[in-house]
């Protein structure tokens, strides 16, 4: 396996709280921490073991125009944590990353991650570098240089979800309908719960959000067409034509459909997805992000197909 570790999963699946977790187990490992997650408010956007917090004001004031933002910050301050502190065992824990750099700089960040890996500043005695993306775009682009294991993750199973449901307060939907709606996606049950269990309204609010309705004017008939179709069977969008590879590449771009390369389960954190599962839209080789992912883009057909 190759020492980066670049974790894809669904928007909403729990790839954040798997860093979090991963810093309390590795603090406790004797680990200092580094974790940048740039799509969080400022104050947590970089965050760092006790110890470390020098070293970020040193940095930004050694670099205070770093083109990167913080997510050259954390790296920077990574590498003089080895320097400057002689940390012999490091952490760099990345969530979202590549959403904020952009997908020209994808590559390039994972071989500088594994370049502090391999090139350190100071010798070390262990290095962990986790990296979690909800999109998919990149994965192709990293997957082609020998340069990070690419793991999936996805949703919860239904036994850890459902302890997970019997944890939200309040009146709810019975734990199937639930399931129906979310197919254990964590994130999708805050939506759903935060809408009073409406399932239309989180959908139409997703919809909003990612601009699904101009997405759909813009398509072309048949697009439309194989559309309609994969929100019964994702698999029809890994047809080999023209079509079927555009709007899946738009749809994953827009982080509303998951490409599932392979079910082996070394190749997954945790469980990987059931081979199919209509009711909450799991192909075998694609599968809408969650069942609200799903529903939001048949809103967004309906209300665009009534325009046209």
């Amino acid at each position: 396996a190759y020492p980066v570790q670049v974790v894809y999963g669904p928007e909403g699946c729990g790839k954040s709280a798997l860093l979090r977790q991963a810093w309390e187990v590795l603090e406790s490992s004797g680990y200092r921490v580094v974790y940048v997650s740039p799509l969080e408010p400022p104050p947590l956007r970089l965050r760092t073991s006790r110890g470390l917090e020098g070293l970020v004001r040193e940095a930004l004031k050694l670099l205070p125009g770093i083109a990167g933002g913080v997510v050259d910050l954390a790296l920077s301050v990574a590498g003089m944590a080895l320097e400057r502190l002689g940390s012999r065992r490091l952490a760099v824990l990345a969530d979202d990353v590549f959403q904020a750099v952009g997908l020209g700089r994808a590559e390039s960040l994972v071989k500088t991650l594994l370049n502090l890996l391999e090139y350190p500043p100071a010798p070390y005695e262990k290095m962990v570098v986790v990296v979690a993306s909800s999109e998919g775009v990149t994965r192709a682009r990293i997957g082609r240089h020998r340069w990070a294991t690419l793991l999936m993750m996805w949703n919860m199973a239904r036994l850890g979800f459902q302890e997970l449901y019997k944890m939200v307060p309040g009146p709810k939907p019975g734990f199937e309908e639930a399931w129906r709606a979310t197919g254990g996606n964590p994130g999708a049950l805050a939506r759903l719960a935060a809408s009073g269990w409406r399932l239309d309204s989180a959908a139409k609010a997703l919809a909003r959000e990612k601009g699904l309705e101009k997405l759909v004017e813009r398509l072309g008939p048949a697009e439309r067409r194989l559309l309609a179709e994969a929100l019964e069977d994702p698999d029809t969008l890994a047809e080999a034509t023209p079509e079927a590879e555009d709007l899946m590449g738009k749809l994953i771009e827009l982080n509303l459909i998951s490409e599932l390369w392979e079910r082996d389960p070394e190749a997954w954190v945790d469980k990987p997805p059931p081979e199919r599962d209509p009711e909450v839209g799991v192909g075998v080789r694609v599968a809408w992000q969650s069942p609200l992912h799903r529903e939001a883009m048949r809103l967004a057909l309906q209300r665009a197909g009534a325009k046209l």
